[in-house]
């Protein structure tokens, strides 16, 4: 009994292999793996360039020719490369996740191939019901061809053929096609993938007699000028991405591997989008969708490349993150920073015609890049209130460079300030406070300050003791009324006459407000732990202008109701001077006040012309 559990032990241990459905591995591949069945024919491409170029290794003089043919929904491909033999048949073609490449004797040249995966010929399936392959080894000569017969049920049949059945190595597939893709094996569709492909290989490839490779590539071509080479990529641009470029930056670069070019992109784009390149791996297309080929802030160009030095992941349709690709990425943008460089030195109107659309990028580079902000000073443009200048000639006019963190705090401020000589850029837009606040550290001695409510009415005129004292009644009474919105009334003599009021806040004064109208629709126990929080932060103000002429018309009221009505109505136009964004409260009061104006205007009772 011992005995026979002990066996039944051994059995039950004993190695199992594992079972394969070919038609669920298909359908995974399809749906899956490939972003399209289109990918098939890089795949036999694929696989034709690594035996010609390990035969190559062998036998350098070897040919290296790669022909197509398709018709009536069968397709055939040819090489001449290594071939195959009844052995590696076995070995390789029935054998899923088995490489080639990973053989011993072609490890060290690895790098030479594009396959290294061992499932291109299963992608095939995605549009083919049957694959048949022949081949021939040129390394064991005198072995005979062999044929491999595949369907997408998981069998497959193999067998000798005679010498004369392949005359010389080298491999040839055919293809069948599955019900409903025989469009993809059209000769228009082939010719057509063919070219996406396999424009920049380095054998002949030729789908029937037309030849596909289009060597060398565009950027490697020579030119009679720089102007005809320029006009030449500009319309390379434009037949592979559909636009024309602003300009053209070289992206040779040996050390990583990497030759190509990027084009910049004649208008703008968010920075949060995504930019795609081609990316081709040793001649052939990788993808058209490579999205971490550069640094996020490069979002202004697009590039097409050939390198070989980077890692495709298992679909071969994206790029594997790994120390290889980082440095290829710092490289390339390195590439694009001198660029930059270069036309700040030698070529001004194509860096400004440049800055125009992309100011934006080359900003998110030079806020981590000193030399970057050196260099860019002259010509970034910034919205101050002496126009639109750069950082360099606003420092060179004002000994203290103001800047706000929000459009809106620039919105209230810019008028009045400009009036009283203060010189302030508008820090709200995307990484311009960062770059203003950065200035000191390329400009030693520059004085920056961020300019609040209290820096401006600092630099507003008093206005004489006894005359504010004459108004008191009108100013308790304004007071009275703009006290519910968190807001205080004073009295200051500033230009510009025309503006008759100013509504200045702060950061602080705006978190105060908004946690006291949290506290007020808060429950009793989130309004208590609200009230703490309240701090001492200064509360908005309201400045009325003592020159503006309106003003002293207004202050010279005296009835309550249209003193406050006076009051609502010079708050509600500063808020919208301002372009502020209105809370329920203040469009209720403007609301009110526009009906208040209103009633008091059509006024007709007898006797009466003035509320006063």
């Amino acid at each position: 009994m011992d005995s026979q559990t002990s066996q039944s032990s051994q059995a039950s241990q004993s190695p199992h292999t594992f079972q394969v459905d070919l038609r669920g591995l298909v359908d995974l591949l399809s749906h899956h793996l490939y972003s399209s069945p289109k990918v098939y024919l890089r795949e036999l491409l694929q696989n034709a360039v690594d035996a010609i170029t390990a035969r190559r290794a062998e036998q350098p003089d070897a040919p290296a020719a790669v022909r197509l043919y398709a018709e009536g929904g069968t397709l055939r491909v040819e090489d001449s490369g290594i071939g195959l033999t009844e052995s590696d048949v076995h070995s390789l073609l029935a054998t899923i996740g088995r490489s080639s490449k990973r053989e011993d004797g072609l490890q060290a040249a690895r790098s030479d191939f594009l396959g290294q995966f061992g499932i291109g010929l299963l992608a095939c399936f995605v549009v083919a019901e049957r694959i048949r392959v022949v081949s021939r080894s040129a390394r064991t000569p005198d072995a005979a061809p062999v044929e491999w017969t595949a369907t997408d049920d998981g069998s497959y049949t193999v067998r000798t053929l005679p010498h004369e059945a392949r005359p010389e190595p080298g491999t040839t597939v055919h293809l069948v096609a599955r019900a409903g893709a025989g469009e993809w094996l059209t000769e228009e569709r082939v010719r057509s993938l063919a070219r996406d492909f396999g424009s920049l290989l380095p054998y002949d490839v030729r789908v029937g007699d037309e030849a596909i490779a289009e060597l060398p590539a565009p950027w490697d071509r020579t030119h009679p000028s720089p102007a005809t080479r320029r006009v030449a990529l500009a319309r390379h641009c434009h037949d592979l991405f559909g636009f024309t470029p602003l300009d053209t930056i070289d992206l040779n670069v040996p050390l990583a591997g990497v030759r190509g070019v990027a084009y910049v992109l004649p208008s703008a784009v968010s920075p949060a989008q995504r930019a795609s390149h081609r990316v081709h791996l040793k001649g052939m297309l990788l993808t058209e969708r490579a999205e971490q080929l550069l640094p996020d802030w490069a979002f202004f160009v697009r590039c097409v490349l050939d390198t070989d030095s980077l890692r495709p992941t298992a679909s071969r349709e994206s790029l594997y993150e790994d120390e290889t690709l980082a440095a290829v990425r710092e490289a390339l943008g390195e590439r694009i920073r001198s660029w930059l460089t270069g036309l700040a030195a030698g070529d001004p109107e194509r860096l400004a015609a440049f800055l125009s659309v992309h100011h934006l990028g080359v900003k998110s580079l030079a806020r981590h890049d000193n030399e970057m902000l050196r260099t860019m000073l002259p010509w970034l443009p910034f919205e101050t209130t002496d126009g639109r200048l750069s950082l360099e000639e606003f420092a060179l006019r004002h000994p203290v460079v103001h800047f706000t963190r929000t459009v809106e705090e620039y919105r209230q401020v810019a008028p009045i300030a400009s009036a009283q000589g203060i010189g302030v850029i508008n820090g709200g837009y995307t990484y311009d406070s960062e770059l203003v606040e950065a200035l000191p550290s390329v400009r030693p001695g520059t004085v920056v300050s961020e300019l609040d409510a209290d820096t401006v009415t600092a630099h507003l005129d008093a206005v004489d003791p006894a005359e504010e004292l004459a108004l008191s009644g009108f100013l308790m009474a304004a007071r009275a009324k703009l006290d519910p919105l968190g807001c205080d009334v004073v009295l200051r003599a500033f230009h510009p006459l025309s503006v008759p009021a100013l509504h200045l806040d702060d950061r602080a004064a705006r978190h105060e407000q908004a946690r006291a109208e949290a506290e007020e629709q808060a429950d009793d126990l989130w309004a208590g732990i609200l009230g703490s929080l309240r701090g001492s932060a200064p509360r908005a103000r309201l400045v009325l202008n003592h020159l503006n002429p309106l003003i002293r018309r207004i202050s010279s009221l005296r009835g309550p109701e249209l003193i406050g009505t006076a009051t609502e109505s010079l708050y509600g136009q500063a808020l919208l001077m301002a372009q502020r964004p209105l809370r329920p409260a203040d469009s209720a009061l403007l609301n009110r006040a526009f009906i208040g104006l209103l009633e008091w205007a059509t006024h007709t009772e007898p006797g009466k012309d003035d509320l006063r």
